[in-house]
């Protein structure tokens, strides 16, 4: 049964950010606004907890985040926000804890956004920083974790790195990801009405907005329709009341068909992207997290960190 926590989040989401996906409209309103007030740095008091550096790529900032003491394992984090929306503290919050628990290196790309950007300015740049991750760590020492639209991207940019010759990742974290932009199937129609977060006409906007005229069933916009035999092993964390639930599901079955080993957490009740907010289910997913990747990288060799999540939206 969803948590009291759980319930009180949806009710403050649904009279807030579900503004932003209601209409095109209303996410182009929201956009504005995140423009005036985004600001990507880990707030100050992550910033004392591990220690972060940042560079360049392309003109964008990367953050690389270590941990008092680590491992081998590299985990590249792809943030969420509909490819329009700025990296957040539920975000950081999230990061800081992997990389105290699982003693791992993270690497954070601040790609360029919509609708400033497109598609292929994102995945330019994010694939970018893949390959100087390959210069520095082998691949099996590599994780792709991402949420909502940065899981999207994980797995795109899998795809893209095997068409490339490049190697995949050792794993993929994926949080409540887009894997059917379309936003087409009935299923995905029947949950908006109970997603206290999402909207499909916001969603589709978004997606015209970075898209660069491709279309919404290609496998660049689109990864269930790829060829997913290339994804390595996979984490995959997806709620009922979450419209890309239902697509969530279709992709578990069909990567499974292909021979992928597909760890799928449909947790009941739960919203968009729960990992992320401080509740119980969110501090049992973020177990499972570091369950699924305690093999990597000589994870385990960081001192244990105690267990933090963010605060609520």
């Amino acid at each position: 049964m969803p948590s009291l926590k759980s319930h009180f989040v949806a009710f403050i989401l649904k009279h807030s950010r579900k503004k932003a996906f209601t209409s095109p409209e209303g996410l182009h309103r929201w956009i504005a606004r995140s423009r005036r007030t985004q600001d990507h740095r880990p707030p100050p008091k992550i910033a004392a907890r591990i220690t972060t550096t940042c560079r360049e790529v392309q003109g964008f900032p990367v953050y690389e985040v270590t941990p008092k003491t680590f491992g081998d394992m590299r985990i590249l984090y792809l943030h969420g926000g509909a490819y329009v929306f700025e990296i957040t503290k539920f975000h950081w919050a999230l990061i800081a804890e992997m990389a105290e628990r699982l003693g791992a290196r993270i690497t954070v790309p601040v790609y360029p956004l919509a609708p400033e950007h497109d598609f292929h300015a994102m995945f330019g740049m994010v694939g970018e920083v893949y390959r100087g991750m390959l210069d520095e760590t082998p691949e099996n020492d590599i994780v792709f974790m991402g949420d909502s639209a940065g899981g999207n991207m994980a797995v795109v940019l899998t795809m893209m790195a095997v068409r490339e010759g490049l190697p995949a990742p050792a794993r993929h974290v994926l949080i409540s990801p887009g894997l059917d932009m379309t936003l087409a199937n009935p299923a995905v129609h029947a949950v908006e009405r109970i997603d206290p977060w999402l909207g499909i006409p916001g969603g589709l906007e978004a997606v015209r907005l970075y898209s660069a005229g491709i279309e919404r069933t290609d496998w660049r916009i689109s990864p269930l329709y790829g060829d997913l035999s290339v994804l390595p092993r996979t984490l995959l964390f997806t709620g009922t009341r979450d419209i890309l639930n239902p697509d969530s599901l279709i992709f578990a079955e069909r990567a499974r068909a292909a021979g992928i080993d597909v760890d799928l957490v449909s947790e009941p009740g739960m919203i968009h992207v729960w990992p992320l907010i401080d509740m119980p289910e969110a501090r049992r997913a973020r177990d499972r997290m570091v369950t699924f990747l305690g093999d990597i990288g000589g994870a385990g060799k960081s001192t244990p960190a105690p267990v933090r999540t963010a605060p609520s939206p």
